[in-house]
């Protein structure tokens, strides 16, 4: 059924209730072996406040979930794209954009939608980071791999890889303990 609607590589991922995915013509959403998309509040234990929504906004624009992702209530939104790495973990009713969805100049904000008037960047999430519960990823960010950002923090720069990250702006905390001793 997604794959009918532009959704790539569906094999093997696991839909605990109903996902709203919806996609512009020439866009796609790839989804990676065995990733977990939580839509119901009953199949985790904070609860989620709606389902994994996942949407791309313009022609090209895509989203890539890797391997071993969970998301729960999660919303992606892409206009340009948003790539996420392999098992990464998204706490409950994150949120990750990569466009402001409007022009910032108070003159047609509200009414004019025009692409050209709307600032959008890039996001990637690397492998095995965890975003706590109402993380919130606005575009242009990057974040390093293993790195562990707080609960309701709100991430506008990039954070490098092995921190720990909280705040509204999110900012390095400390450092993660080097796991290979």
């Amino acid at each position: 059924m997604f794959g009918a609607l532009g959704v790539r590589g569906v094999a093997g991922v696991r839909f605990y209730g109903m996902p709203v995915i919806s996609l512009v013509p020439g866009s796609f959403i790839e989804l990676g072996p065995r990733v977990v998309l939580c839509s119901h509040p009953r199949y985790t234990a904070l609860g989620v406040a709606r389902p994994v929504v996942l949407r791309t906004l313009a022609p090209n624009a895509s989203i890539r979930v890797g391997a071993d992702v969970g998301i729960s209530g999660g919303v992606i939104c892409a206009a340009i794209s948003v790539d996420i790495g392999d098992r990464c973990l998204l706490g409950a009713d994150v949120q990750i954009t990569d466009t402001d969805f409007h022009p910032l100049a108070a003159e047609g904000r509200r009414f004019e939608k025009r692409q050209e008037f709307i600032t959008s960047e890039a996001v990637v999430i690397e492998e095995n980071v965890f975003l706590g519960a109402g993380v919130r990823v606005l575009k242009g960010v990057r974040i390093g791999r293993n790195t562990v950002v707080g609960a309701g923090s709100v991430v506008t720069r990039d954070l490098p890889s092995d921190v720990v990250a909280a705040g509204v702006p999110a900012r390095v905390i400390t450092n993660l303990p080097d796991l290979k001793s």
